[in-house]
């Protein structure tokens, strides 16, 4: 059903819509909203985690991974939902947290070795947690130091243990079980450390989008990126070759490759990073289309959403170039309308400050979230919601509708990817694009017949600042110029 050119909608369970007026985002009230993701036009769906969970990470610290958060449902919901999907023509993909679980899971107590854990007097090395601090706490059981890549209620799991690699096929296996098309692999590039635990050398380059000053003081080629990984995601494809899976994975651009060679897809981070440069912009586009198999995004729940980091007058251009690139696009719930950034919550509810990520969805202009007080507030729906925009033509929701139809036709390689001051342009078959990322209107591109233009073109031979525009060769196309 998904293939490496799907689109496919990334949901927040807390914060998509609530069925039973708690506040809290569930299943049921996912189920109930999926006809606005297939009026978009999207392939699939991805769920962030709702799997049973003491939420020390919204989600993503599992305690059970076959059972769901009781704040979401269960897993009759989930089938239903899985069901209703599939009715519907939609994939769905859920989030799978494979390289650490919870503290409270039942395991840390009750197999050791299926962590790693070290007894010895100091802390074994100089690792550091993604989230800041050591990454090495004392085990509470008295069983020496356990390891934590991210919080410590997160003890990373020893994938080096093959009861681990068994427990968790048997979780994934489960899932598939009940219908569910495949899993988006959270941070799969941590699932094995250095078994000597040598010392992480210091950084060589600058800190990333969001990193803590102390994960980004080191260069971590002792704890993430590992060579046993590729090993264990063949051994994923082995046993599920027909399940589709997302890998997100960080490092360099002609890394990604590795991992696309077992999985269906994997994430690229360096458009989510980058700045709205045409230079800097090109350069990643063209660096990415050598890897097969690149998954696009513009914002994420852990990342500021794409009008609060590029600006609301160029989201436009920058939607229709996430949607005009070759592999799959991942679009995070709410972009679609163009919303905001919040103000997060006191006291957060995420230590690391990405509240203002997960704002609720605004389906009208009171918020059609839920019907009692959200678990975080709304930010503007009177001012920004789907109900307003829908069918409205110029809106963003429009704009996105109109995207991903016409990149079912947008197909072949990328191509003549160019420069030529703030605009980027760059060829796909029969297709032109040519996004302009400067505030300055600069003469029209030669794109051929205008398909799609992100702002009025009403002005001939211009293309405005911060637009975009689609065009098709009508000589080869059949058509006339």
């Amino acid at each position: 059903m998904l293939s490496r050119d799907s689109v496919i909608y990334q949901i927040y369970p807390r914060s998509y819509a609530d069925s039973n007026g708690d506040g809290i985002g569930d299943l049921n009230g996912i189920h109930d909203r999926l006809e606005h993701i297939v009026e978009l036009g999207a392939d699939g769906i991805w769920l962030s985690p709702m799997f049973q969970s003491p939420q020390h990470d919204m989600g993503y610290d599992v305690s059970d991974y076959c059972a769901i958060a009781e704040e979401y449902g269960d897993v009759a919901a989930a089938d239903r939902l899985i069901a209703r999907a599939h009715e519907l023509g939609l994939a769905v993909l859920f989030d799978i947290v494979p390289c650490h679980t919870s503290i409270e899971h039942p395991w840390f107590r009750d197999h050791p070795d299926f962590y790693i854990i070290r007894d010895v007097p100091q802390r074994p090395n100089n690792w550091t947690s993604m989230f800041g601090g050591p990454a090495w706490d004392r085990d509470p059981h008295g069983r020496g130091w356990y390891c934590h890549t991210f919080y410590p209620e997160q003890p990373n799991l020893n994938w080096r243990n093959p009861k681990v690699v068994s427990a968790m096929h048997d979780v994934m296996r489960f899932w598939l079980d009940r219908g569910l098309d495949g899993f988006r692999v959270d941070a799969i590039g941590c699932l094995f450390v250095d078994d000597e635990f040598r010392d992480n050398p210091p950084a060589t380059e600058p800190p990333r989008l969001n990193q803590h000053p102390d994960w980004a003081a080191l260069d971590h080629v002792y704890n993430t990126n590992r060579p046993e990984v590729f090993a264990a995601l063949a051994a994923i494809r082995r046993d599920f070759p027909s399940a589709y899976f997302v890998a997100e994975a960080g490092g360099p651009i002609p890394e990604l490759a590795r991992y696309t060679e077992h999985f269906d897809t994997t994430f690229c981070f360096q458009l989510l990073e980058a700045d709205a440069e045409a230079a800097s912009v090109a350069s990643i586009i063209a660096e990415a289309a050598e890897v097969p198999g690149i998954a696009w995004m513009i914002a994420n729940h852990d990342f500021p959403r794409l009008v609060s980091r590029w600006g609301r007058e160029v989201a436009r251009a920058v939607a229709a170039l996430q949607l005009t690139l070759p592999g799959s696009a991942f679009i995070y719930q709410g972009d679609e309308i163009g919303m905001i950034d919040g103000p997060g919550h006191t006291p957060p509810y995420d230590r690391v400050g990405r509240d203002p990520y997960r704002h609720p969805m605004q389906w009208t202009r009171d918020g059609g979230f839920t019907a009692g007080e959200p678990w975080l507030a709304m930010v503007d729906p009177a001012e920004c919601n789907v109900a307003d925009q829908r069918g409205r033509e110029g809106s963003m929701l429009v704009l996105y509708q109109q995207l991903i139809a016409a990149r079912r036709e947008i197909t072949g390689p990328l191509q003549n990817v160019e420069v030529t001051g703030s605009v980027v342009s760059f060829q796909r078959g029969l297709h032109h694009i040519a996004v302009n990322l400067g505030p300055t209107t600069v003469p029209l591109p030669a794109v051929g017949r205008v398909v799609i233009s992100t702002h009025d073109l009403s002005e001939p031979d211009v293309l405005p600042g911060y637009s975009a525009v689609i065009g098709k060769d009508a000589l080869r196309d059949g058509g006339v110029p």
